[in-house]
């Protein structure tokens, strides 16, 4: 199994302890959660805070400088590349993290960075800067990122 499997592993581990409210489980998790996200971190190079909401299906392709903020949303069906940051843009908006939609494919050194919304079926390409919204089915390359809209009868080229 791949270590971007892992990863998740432990950032499910971690996000199970929101489901109990007493906490002689949930402190115990949340301590066991700690030491293993920083293992994670050190062997498979990633990091998914543990309060992103993740859809079912996630798959890391490539470990290895994987950053996801916690409060991040990824639909189902997502794959992540090797080096992609989701995260906050602006140092005095912490909280601001994307929401991405689902079946989202994000290529190797990408960043999607702020409150930006990418719509369902949407590319990424690869170390793409994303700052700005991407609709559904489009696709996003550069730096900044410039929106390459597909319509039903032609694929781009």
């Amino acid at each position: 199994m791949s270590l971007g499997f892992w990863a998740l592993q432990v950032y499910r581990l971690g996000h199970l302890r929101y489901r109990f409210q007493t906490k002689w489980i949930r402190y115990p998790l949340g301590v066991l959660h700690i030491v293993l996200a920083k293992l994670a971190e050190m062997l498979c190079g990633v990091t998914i805070g543990v309060s992103a909401k993740i859809g079912r299906r996630l798959v890391i392709e490539h470990s290895g400088a994987i950053v996801v903020h916690g409060n991040a949303v990824l639909g189902d069906d997502c794959i992540i590349r090797q080096g992609v940051t989701i995260g906050n843009r602006r140092m005095d908006r912490p909280l601001e993290a994307p929401h991405i939609g689902h079946r989202v494919n994000i290529g190797a050194g990408a960043k999607i960075l702020g409150a930006v919304r990418v719509g369902d079926d949407a590319e990424i390409g690869a170390n793409a800067v994303v700052i700005t919204d991407v609709p559904a089915g489009a696709i996003a390359v550069g730096v900044p990122a410039r929106i390459i809209l597909r319509t039903k009868d032609h694929e781009p080229s």
